[in-house]
């Protein structure tokens, strides 16, 4: 492991983890999404009392649960895809197309966001900007910037994934050994 091409496996590999257990730790969200949920509702509908910032709340929750998760989604193959031809294709064929996905179609659509997106997040951050709601939370700079986290995340797991379709197509590793879990 001491050549420079398997160090990129290697880093390869750490960006998969560490989208992994991000990915991992963004769904048990969803936990907080229902049992918010419901009390903003039996506190509305059974007592009358408004909720603001745990309504807030649930919407920040929900945001990173999708955000989050999108990278680990994507090195599952979770993501929705038109597979009709691909699922018959050959495992060459399939990390061929996969890579050039991330290279042609992945990667400029997130460099996309993040380029629409920085300006967005950092007059937030700037601002330091607040629910505009009675009651509402003074942390809307940090839901803006899970923006930045979706964009993060799924370039940083392109990257690693388009490293292992090289290794793939190079014959270096066998097709079975890079599919994720």
């Amino acid at each position: 492991m001491s050549s420079p091409s398997h160090w990129l496996l290697a880093i390869s590999e750490l960006i998969t983890a560490l989208n992994r257990r991000l990915g991992q730790a963004c769904a048990w969200l969803v936990l907080f999404l229902v049992f918010g949920i419901a009390t903003v509702v039996l506190l509305r509908y059974a007592f009358g009392i408004g909720a603001t910032a745990l309504q807030e709340a649930v919407m920040y929750a929900h945001a990173l649960t999708f955000m989050g998760t999108a990278a680990w989604a994507l090195q599952r193959n979770a993501h929705v895809r038109v597979d009709i031809f691909y699922q018959n294709f050959s495992p060459r064929k399939k990390a061929t197309i996969d890579a050039l996905g991330n290279l042609l179609l992945l990667l400029p659509v997130c460099l996309f966001l993040a380029w629409n997106s920085w300006s967005y997040v950092v007059h937030s951050w700037a601002i330091m900007e607040k629910s505009g709601e009675a009651g509402g939370l003074a942390y809307v700079y940090l839901q803006k910037s899970i923006i930045i986290l979706l964009v993060s995340s799924l370039i940083l797991q392109s990257l690693a994934d388009f490293i292992r379709y090289l290794f793939q197509l190079s014959g270096r590793v066998p097709f079975a050994q890079v599919q994720h879990d």
